[in-house]
């Protein structure tokens, strides 16, 4: 249930952003930006939000996701509309993706993922221990009686 909740904020929330920049700055069709929306949701929250942010932090998953949309809007808006700046388009809509990802992403690791998985895959502070023994540190007795039997 979690999942379908954080889907759907995700979805309603990079609707309206993205028909606000495609949409009513660049003029693309609503069922064109619609189409954008769900296949950039499904593939950034499986790969960023799932796959990305619980191995590292909330910075690099935000680079991921604005490397991601980038990606996805410039192929599909060159598929699916004819001219254009599509890139300075797709650089804009993907910046407004990425900020918005900042804060979703928040709410993803406060409410979706869970503390343990997070932890689990998490190798960057790592502490290591070492055992000493008795042989490393010796006993000072010991010394004092091999130089008094000199």
């Amino acid at each position: 249930m979690k999942h379908v909740i954080a889907l759907a904020i995700k979805g309603i929330a990079s609707l309206a952003l993205l028909y606000l920049i495609l949409g009513m700055m660049y003029g693309m069709s609503f069922g064109n930006v619609l189409f954008i929306t769900l296949v950039l949701g499904m593939v950034a929250y499986i790969i960023g939000d799932m796959l990305i942010l619980p191995r590292t932090n909330n910075l690099v998953a935000s680079f991921a996701d604005f490397g991601l949309a980038l990606m996805v809007i410039w192929l599909m808006s060159s598929v699916l509309t004819n001219g254009g700046n599509l890139f300075s388009m797709s650089l804009v809509a993907s910046l407004g993706v990425a900020l918005f990802e900042f804060f979703y992403h928040k709410y993803i690791s406060n409410n979706v993922i869970n503390n343990s998985q997070a932890s689990q895959n998490y190798s960057g502070n790592m502490r290591f221990q070492t055992e000493a023994s008795e042989e490393l540190i010796p006993n000072r007795e010991e010394i004092k009686n091999r130089r008094d039997d000199k």
